[in-house]
C-alpha cells in the first residue's frame, strides 16, 4: 500500500515536471496566441485604412482590403504596369491621408525592371496610380527590390535594393542599395544629402551602401527611421537611417560571406555606419517595427523585428546601445513572416506569414 501510494506520489510528480517543462521552454504558449485571419497568395506588404480594415499587396499583382472582423476580402482594381520576376511584383503598401503609397517592381521592358514608387488618390474599389519615383538604372535582375516604406512630416522615405549588383550600392549616381526620401508629391526636398556636401549623389538618395532592406519604419517616440536589412550568407542587421551616410556595402560584409563561402569584407571599420544589432548567421530580417499599444504595453518603445528564414518574431531593446537586450518571442509558429502591423487602438499585432494573415494577442 505504501509503495503505490508513493509510486502515485512519484507519477504525479513526473505528470507536473512534464507540463512545466513543455510550457517553461515556450513562453508564447503561455502568454500569447493566434488566431488565421484569411488566406491569401504570397502577401508582401500591408497598412491599416481604418480600425477594422487592412489595405494588403499580393507579390502577384493583386491589391486587397480585408475586414479583420468579418474577415471579408475585396478586391482593389489598379492600374500599375508591374514585372513579377523573382522577388519582384508588388512590394510594400501605405495608407496616409486618404491616399495609398504603393512600392512595386515596375517593367521597363525587355525584363528590366525598378524600385519604383506610386501615389493614388484612395477608393475602396480602384486606384488609379501616378508614379512619384522611379529608381535608375532599369535592371534585368529578379533580385533585391526592397522595399518598404515609412512617412515622416512630409517626407517619404523608401528602400531600394542593389538587385544583385553589389558594388553599385556605392555608386551614388545610381539609385539601387539606397535609402530615398522624397516629398509625398514626389518632389525633391532641398536639405537631401546632393544639396549640403555630396554634390555627386542623386538628388533623392538619403543614404547608400544598402544591400537588401526589407524594413522600414518612423519611431514614435524618438521620430527617427529605423530599417532592417537583409545581408548575405551572416550580416542582417537592424540600424538607422543616417542622412548623407554609407553602410558599406559592399566594400563590408557585416559579419557574413558571400553564397559560395568567400569573404566579404569586415564587419564594420570607421568611416561607416554602424548598425544597431548584427545577426550571423543570417535570420533573413524582413519588416519591422517600434512598437506602441496597448495589447503588449511592456513592449512600448521596443524594436520588434521579423524574419523570413528564422520564421521568428525578435524584441530588442535598444535605447542603451551599449547594452542591447535581444529576447525571441516566438520561433516556427506562422511560418515565413514578411510584414508586421500594430492596430493602432489596440495594439494587437498582425501578421503576413505564410500564405495568410495572423492574428497576435495575449491570452
Amino acid at each position: 500500500m505504501v509503495e503505490d501510494q508513493n509510486f502515485l506520489k512519484v507519477k504525479r510528480y513526473l505528470i507536473l515536471l512534464f507540463f512545466f517543462l513543455i510550457f517553461s521552454t515556450n513562453s508564447f504558449s503561455q502568454n500569447y496566441k493566434f488566431k488565421k485571419i484569411v488566406k491569401l497568395n504570397e502577401p508582401w506588404g500591408s497598412s491599416f485604412i481604418n480600425d477594422n480594415e487592412l489595405i494588403i499587396t499580393e507579390k502577384s499583382g493583386k491589391i486587397k482590403i480585408i475586414d479583420i472582423n468579418s474577415q471579408k476580402i475585396s478586391d482593389v482594381e489598379h492600374d500599375l504596369n508591374y514585372l513579377e520576376h523573382g522577388q519582384g511584383g508588388l512590394l510594400d503598401i501605405l495608407y496616409k491621408d486618404n491616399f495609398i503609397y504603393i512600392s512595386y517592381s515596375e517593367n521597363r521592358g525587355d525584363w528590366k525592371s525598378s524600385t519604383s514608387i506610386a501615389k493614388a488618390k484612395f477608393k475602396k474599389n480602384e486606384l488609379n496610380f501616378k508614379n512619384i519615383f522611379q529608381a535608375e538604372p532599369p535592371i534585368d535582375s529578379g533580385y533585391h527590390f526592397g522595399s518598404r516604406l515609412a512617412i515622416k512630416d512630409n517626407y517619404l522615405f523608401a528602400s531600394a535594393g542593389e538587385r544583385g549588383k553589389g558594388m553599385i550600392a556605392q555608386d551614388p549616381s545610381k539609385h539601387p542599395g539606397s535609402i530615398i526620401r522624397i516629398h509625398l508629391d514626389g518632389s525633391i526636398p532641398s536639405d537631401n544629402p546632393k544639396f549640403e556636401d555630396k554634390p555627386d549623389w542623386l538628388p533623392e538618395i538619403y543614404q547608400i551602401g544598402i544591400r537588401n532592406p526589407q524594413g522600414l519604419t518612423l519611431s514614435p517616440f524618438d521620430e527617427k527611421i529605423y530599417m532592417s536589412n537583409h545581408g548575405a550568407k551572416g550580416g542582417d542587421w537592424f540600424g538607422e537611417a543616417k542622412k548623407g551616410e554609407n553602410y558599406g556595402w559592399k566594400i563590408l560584409g557585416w559579419g557574413g560571406k558571400n553564397y559560395s563561402g568567400i569573404s566579404i569584407g569586415p564587419k564594420w571599420k570607421p568611416g561607416f555606419t554602424k548598425a544597431i544589432q548584427y545577426w550571423v548567421p543570417s535570420i533573413a530580417t524582413s519588416a519591422i517595427t517600434i512598437y506602441k499599444g496597448n495589447e503588449f504595453k511592456e513592449w512600448n518603445g521596443h524594436a520588434l523585428i521579423t524574419s523570413l528564414k528564422d520564421k521568428s518574431l525578435r524584441k530588442l531593446i535598444f535605447k542603451n546601445k551599449s547594452n542591447i537586450k535581444e529576447e525571441i518571442i516566438f520561433k516556427d509558429e506562422i511560418g515565413r513572416i514578411r510584414d508586421i502591423q500594430v492596430h493602432p487602438n489596440n495594439g494587437k499585432i498582425y501578421f503576413l506569414a505564410g500564405d495568410s494573415l495572423w492574428l497576435m494577442e495575449k491570452n
